[in-house]
């Protein structure tokens, strides 16, 4: 089992962009720790991230056939983005959205998702662990399927 793993934009910028926000944590320190929990699940994680809502969305397109399901942080293009939340409903895979701070409780422009209503599931506010339990809900959900 693949599962493709898609981070949005300026997330390349963790562990020093706002850690009071988004934690210390860098973005290959959190997917390092994801691959290591995948092969822990027995499962396999790619791991992409742009700056480019097109990028994102053609990776999510491209994604049936070679992956079991997604996890992806949207970043800003969570509050702003039909073109991902039509990729995601589109090609019908199960996904997890991430978010590393409590959307809920920021500002209230980022209250609001575009794309949690076409995933199965949506975790906040748990920094970088919120991925590792993106994959154990998912990598569940996807075995129960």
């Amino acid at each position: 089992m693949r599962i493709l793993v898609l981070h949005g934009p300026n997330l390349q910028l963790l562990g020093r962009r706002e850690p009071d926000v988004y934690g210390s944590d860098t973005l290959d320190t959190i997917n390092r720790v994801l691959t290591e929990k995948a092969v822990a699940l027995g499962v396999e994680v790619d791991c992409f991230q742009s700056n480019q809502e097109g990028d994102l969305v053609t990776c999510i397109g491209d994604a049936p056939g070679t992956y079991a399901g997604l996890i992806i942080n949207p970043a800003a293009y969570t509050h702003t983005s039909i073109a991902l939340r039509d990729a995601i409903k589109a090609v019908d895979l199960p996904c997890v959205e991430v978010h590393l701070s409590n959307i809920s409780q920021r500002e209230t422009f980022r209250q609001v998702s575009f794309t949690a209503g076409v995933c199965i599931a949506q975790i906040a506010g748990f920094g970088g662990k919120g991925y590792v339990l993106a994959l154990e809900g998912l990598v569940e959900h996807i075995k129960k399927q």
